[in-house]
């Protein structure tokens, strides 16, 4: 690489706010007298620059200041004061975030130049392991990556400043209240007929819970408590506690489907003649315990308008539905919001029981109905609103309900498909928003800290309360909300 092309590059990187990555232990890779570390400590800085000149950043997780093989979601930032308790976690936890990396690095080259994908991947998995095993041996390097491995959250303390939040904050808690009473008035009413579509999960025999119990008890897990399972382990599971959605459908706009990038289209669209669901695992802390989460995603075409000062409406709306599992393979609760972060929902089973929050106005954890436990070869149906697509109501239904059946497929496919123009990109922006999914309602509730309030956004960016700070993929969500029984208790 000659020395204006490198200059270049560094340029833009700095441009595209690159700079912050440079400092600290990278700094010093690539002032390096080891050719190896100063060679990879350059690259990454150039490919870093071209992803981030190109607008293919993929916002999933975090780039950790200085360590740019490194990454951090929600899970890995709450798991730093443990990982610095012995070797072994730590190595775990850096082996994490490697990972983490590798996974955004794939996308982000993919919709960069598929043409170049594995050579670059090979590259970076090997500059990974070099400067992973340099900073390793430094006691300073160390401790600033336990120090940096960090999320932000996805509010702007500027705005809420600017916005008088201790005084603005009052009103928006009242507008909440309302809509928890308005919400949990609708589980009760009779339920609407006609016009209603029933999609179950993909045809199949489900595994029995037994086995489920016992796929999670034999699956390996790594020194921080995280199970991991195969992609067909985890594709047995996905299916096997998929839910059904009852649809109240009026028009196209109710019909949900995959993702596709249209010829010249700035905004992906839904095409609804394959109706599939978007799934991927996650995972959430209690106490000592890691627990594995299934993530459902659907996606419709827009938000209706009801008229002319609808703030809400808008390009693409969705419905997220998540199952966490005891480890014994019983679901513990389920919890939803739309693809914005907006009406987060919790629906607890008796293995949940609510604590109370610590301040009356922030949002905590409504609750609009509970629901039993789950028995062998049920499932819960989720039933939904035409034009908001809001939860109407949910149950429990055992075998066959529908012969009208949607895919499953991994959420990952929305980090990069295909253009019918050519070339690949992701549904999400470096931002994680969806561009051209915005709604008015930005212009006033913008006072709250939440950029773009409204818009769609990806897994790991959706902030989920106007009124305190909530995310729906916090480590700590359901710890601090709920006391959780993750025993075997009997039938």
């Amino acid at each position: 690489m000659t020395f204006v092309r490198r200059f270049v590059l560094l340029a833009v990187a700095c441009a595209m706010g690159g700079c912050a990555a440079l400092q600290g232990p990278s700094s010093a890779h690539l002032q390096s007298s080891v050719a190896s570390l100063r060679e990879c400590a350059e690259w990454y800085q150039a490919l870093d620059a071209e992803v981030d000149a190109a607008g293919v950043r993929d916002a999933q997780y975090t780039r950790v200041p200085g360590f740019p093989y490194l990454r951090a979601d929600r899970m890995a930032a709450a798991t730093r004061a443990r990982a610095a308790q012995s070797e072994p976690l730590l190595r775990a936890h850096v082996q994490r975030m490697l990972d983490l990396d590798l996974e955004s690095r794939r996308f982000e080259i993919e919709n960069l130049s598929a043409g170049r994908s594995d050579a670059l991947l090979r590259r970076a998995r090997d500059c990974a392991g070099l400067l992973r095993d340099a900073d390793l041996a430094s006691a300073e390097s160390r401790a600033q990556l336990l120090d940096r491995a960090r999320v932000p959250d996805d509010y702007s303390s500027l705005r809420r400043v600017l916005g008088l939040y201790p005084l603005t904050s009052l009103p928006f808690a009242s507008g909440v209240s309302r809509w928890e009473r308005r919400t949990a008035a609708a589980f009760t009413a009779p339920p609407r007929e006609g016009g209603r579509v029933r999609y179950a999960p993909p045809a199949g025999t489900p595994i029995a819970r037994e086995t489920v119990a016992s796929l999670l008890a034999r699956a390996s897990f790594d020194p921080l408590g995280r199970p991991t399972l195969s992609e067909r382990e985890l594709t047995l599971l996905a299916a096997a506690y998929a839910p059904s959605f009852d649809i109240e459908i009026r028009g196209d706009f109710d019909r949900f489907g995959e993702l596709r990038w249209r010829r010249g289209a700035k905004t992906p669209e839904v095409e609804a003649a394959q109706a599939a669901v978007y799934v991927l695992p996650a995972y959430s802390r209690y106490a000592d315990r890691v627990l594995l989460q299934l993530v459902y995603t659907l996606w419709f075409p827009e938000r209706r308008s009801s008229g002319a000062f609808d703030l809400l409406s808008g390009r693409l709306d969705g419905l997220v539905w998540r199952v966490t599992l005891a480890p014994d393979g019983e679901p513990l609760l389920y919890d939803s919001i739309h693809p914005c972060g907006c009406y987060h929902q919790f629906f607890p089973t008796p293995r949940a029981r609510p604590r109370p929050p610590p301040d009356p106005l922030e949002e905590w954890a409504f609750s609009p109905h509970s629901l039993p436990r789950l028995g062998e070869g049920e499932r819960p149906v989720v039933s939904i609103a035409s034009g908001t697509h809001d939860i109407e109501r949910v149950a429990l239904v055992r075998g066959t309900d529908s012969v009208v059946r949607y895919a499953l497929r991994p959420y990952d496919e929305l980090r990069s498909m295909q253009r019918m123009d050519g070339g690949r990109r992701s549904a999400f922006g470096p931002d994680g928003l969806i561009a051209g999914t915005e709604r008015a309602e930005r212009f006033f509730f913008w006072p709250m800290g939440i950029v773009s309030p409204g818009a769609m956004r990806q897994w790991g960016r959706q902030a989920t309360a106007f009124v305190g700070r909530r995310h729906f993929d916090d480590a700590d969500l359901l710890e601090r909300r709920f006391e959780l029984d993750l025993g075997h208790p009997g039938k």
